[in-house]
């Protein structure tokens, strides 16, 4: 994570929260290389194969190789250190 970046561990706060909620990988328990293979999966799933409002409905991974929509971004800072 950047370290000037405020937004950076709300970023990353939300996607442990989606991998928790909509993924349910607080429920296995299972050793640590496992669950690293289900998190490795469950971000594939997040990013290729599941639509996001702020994509406007498109799958991220769709969006980003598409150049006729504008990507958003919620970057409004320039930190410099």
């Amino acid at each position: 994570m950047p370290r000037c970046d405020p937004y950076a561990n709300a970023i990353a706060e939300r996607m442990n929260g989606i991998l928790k909620q909509e993924f349910l990988l607080e429920q296995y328990l299972v050793k640590l290389p496992v669950m690293k293979e289900l998190i490795k999966h469950s971000v594939r799933k997040f990013n290729v194969l599941r639509p996001h409002w702020s994509c406007y409905m498109r799958m991220p991974d769709r969006m980003h190789k598409q150049r006729e929509i504008k990507i958003k971004t919620y970057k409004n800072s320039t930190c410099k250190i």
